[in-house]
């Protein structure tokens, strides 16, 4: 087998190297798919459930890894990506970041476990061995996500749900209106590119996306979830409409979606009319009461801390130390006693903590694997493209990925997408 560097990583390359389903006894790897899609449909289950599939995924990523290289012979040496050098590069330098941290141990360890979750991405791919296992994986996580957008619904109509845990009234069944609103957001594109892969009819597939982007925009009240809606409505138009007029679609359908979707929808309007006055109320007299002025405010000092450490950051887990010490006597009325906080926004987040290098690290990661789906089959290269750039927006609100239950949710879904490319391009290959 031949290995091209940029689009399979360095697992996946070491597993596929003597088959897909080479030493694998036909038990095992029903365990092993049964595992994958525990982990796939946990991705729409409340944190609890979560937490348990990633504890099963490590486990079980790992121990398929060992037992790979324990037992592998390569002919080839194994050139490594991008995507993956960046991915474990980083966990590798948030890890060394523990000996200068600011905060306690503690605090730091908890922060790296939590920014590794991104190995979730790597131990899929790991773990999934063919086209077929990874769309299995993949109905799996579509199957969950319509779930729990019925289970919206029937809340939003009225109907009692004994597994409803936080704003039944409000249409939100586990998380929040502004973790679900992302995924719903991000589950319509994924519906609507993967159908030929999943082989769902065309009007199957436009009703979930309906469903799922109404639910967004006229149910819940999550403001980044409009964004990430916008974003991922606006490239599946552009993608439909013939490439020699691309070009003017780039400017021309955002504008009249975005005009679109302000006049349809009272709650948008309200929502950000809520953001203008929060923000112009803040920058007439600093205040962190509103939602607006909160992230106004930690924004301020996480570009203060920054610049206090340009180079080396403050550590991992050092952001809440950091910005208590900037905001002065009014800190823990601001942030809370917790020594484990974030400023709702990833970029700023990885910069306080690594200094620029890791805000360039983190655009870095999100253009290579968008890189990387380039170079799939189409309908796996605009699923892909779409959740990058979700992820890449909801950053610009929140830590997305630091953040439980939403960034486990992106890190299995770009995992997921991951190895069905991988084992697509690899299947055109040998044809």
């Amino acid at each position: 087998m031949q290995y091209r560097a940029g689009t399979r990583t360095v697992l996946s390359a070491a597993l596929s190297t003597a088959g897909p389903t080479a030493n694998l006894k036909p038990g095992l790897g029903a365990v092993r798919l049964g595992l994958v899609g525990l982990v796939a449909f946990s991705a729409s289950l409340p944190m609890a459930w979560i937490s348990v599939s990633k504890l099963v995924l490590f486990v079980a990523g790992l121990a398929a890894l060992l037992a790979r290289i324990r037992t592998q012979t390569m002919a080839h040496p194994v050139i490594p990506d991008r995507t993956t050098a960046l991915l474990l590069g980083t966990l590798a330098l948030f890890t060394v970041s523990l000996s200068w941290t600011v905060a306690d141990f503690d605090t730091g360890l908890l922060a790296l476990v939590k920014h590794a979750k991104l190995l979730e991405i790597i131990l899929l791919v790991i773990l999934i061995r063919n086209r077929q296992e990874a769309r299995l994986a993949l109905w799996a996580f579509v199957g969950g996500q319509v779930l729990l957008l019925l289970a919206s619904w029937m809340l939003v109509a009225g109907m009692p749900l004994p597994y409803a845990t936080k704003s039944p009234e409000r249409g939100v069944v586990f998380s929040s209106y502004l973790d679900q609103g992302i995924m719903l957001a991000v589950c319509a594109g994924i519906v609507w590119h993967l159908r030929p892969v999943l082989k769902l009819p065309t009007w199957l597939a436009l009703t979930v996306v309906a469903a799922a982007l109404a639910n967004v925009l006229l149910v819940l009240q999550g403001r980044t979830g409009y964004v990430v809606a916008f974003a991922t409505l606006a490239m599946a138009i552009i993608w439909l409409i013939p490439g020699k007029f691309r070009l003017g679609a780039l400017a021309g359908v955002p504008l009249v979606l975005a005009l679109g979707l302000f006049f349809s929808s009272s709650l948008t309007q309200t929502r950000i009319a809520t953001i203008a006055s929060e923000v112009k109320a803040y920058s007439q007299k600093p205040e962190t009461v509103s939602s607006s002025g909160w992230r106004l405010n930690s924004w301020t000092h996480s570009v203060s801390a920054i610049v206090e450490q340009p180079w080396h950051g403050h550590g991992v887990g050092g952001w809440t130390a950091t910005v208590k010490r900037l905001q002065g006597p009014s800190a823990a009325e601001v942030f809370g006693s917790s020594p484990a906080s974030n400023p709702h926004q990833e970029y700023l987040l990885w910069g306080v903590e690594l200094g620029v290098g890791g805000i360039i690290l983190l655009v870095l990661l999100l253009a290579s694997m968008a890189h990387d789906f380039r170079k799939f089959p189409i309908p796996v290269y605009r699923a892909g493209l779409s959740v990058v750039v979700a992820l890449a927006v909801a950053c610009l609100f929140n830590s997305t990925v630091y953040d439980g239950l939403i960034g486990d949710y992106f890190c299995v879904l770009l995992g997921l997408l991951m190895a069905l490319g991988l084992h697509q391009e690899e299947e055109a290959q040998h044809a």
